[in-house]
């Protein structure tokens, strides 16, 4: 049951992701180049921001209770 959950998880994680990129990638707002950093700025935003969290978290050691 785990398994499923952690995929469903991931999933609408990708989702929550992917969804304003696309969302750039088809408005009428911007065109070319500029549509194209947009786009590859906030992919990468996204990306760079998991990075920070992962090197720049605390990480929680829980001490010895025995």
């Amino acid at each position: 049951m785990e398994g499923i959950s952690l995929f469903i998880v991931i999933i609408l994680g990708f989702c929550i992701w992917l969804y304003p990129i696309v969302r750039m990638a088809r408005s009428d707002r911007t065109q070319g180049v500029e549509k194209i950093a947009w786009v590859l700025i906030t992919a990468l935003v996204f990306w760079f921001a998991w990075i920070l969290y992962l090197l720049i978290a605390p990480i929680d050691k829980k001490p010895n209770t025995d």
